[in-house]
């Protein structure tokens, strides 16, 4: 399981005395207990797939605060956030290249036929990438084939 990987990823960076990856880890448990505990589920906890929807709005966060902190000309606390999303981004599934990404796009509008809404194949990808690819990158793709 997923929580598992990421307790014993903790214990290993807190061995080798990494305090930066140790912070980042733990942040993440706590924001996954958080939403155990407001989906009132936290005796049972998140499946992987749910736990992996956390990480990818972390994800986002960083890259938000990142592109703030650049515009803001404040690079090296842009540069930490970048360090925390990759962090965070050993525990997602591999990103999608903009080639794979295209070829399921595809294979969504020839699944669901000629005629199709944007939302109805924005759907459909996203159903089948899951957080392989950011929903930015999906609805992306879609607009260039079908918009």
């Amino acid at each position: 399981m997923l929580i598992e990987r990421l307790t014993e990823n903790i214990k290993i960076a807190m061995l080798a005395g990494d305090k930066p990856r140790v912070e980042v880890l733990r942040g993440l448990k706590a924001s996954i207990l958080n939403e155990e505990v407001a989906k009132g589920i936290r005796d049972t906890g998140l499946a992987d797939e749910q736990i992996e929807q956390v990480l990818a709005r972390e994800v986002k966060k960083r890259l938000e605060a990142a592109d703030l902190y650049t515009k803001a000309d404040r690079q090296e606390l842009a540069d930490k956030e970048l360090y925390q999303k990759e962090i965070i981004e050993e525990f997602l599934p591999k990103q999608l290249s903009d080639d794979e990404l295209a070829e399921v796009v595809d294979a969504a509008i020839a699944e669901l036929g000629e005629g199709v809404h944007m939302g109805q194949v924005i759907g459909a990808v996203k159903a089948k990438v899951g957080q392989s690819a950011d929903g930015a990158r999906v609805a992306t793709a879609v607009k260039a084939k079908v918009g």
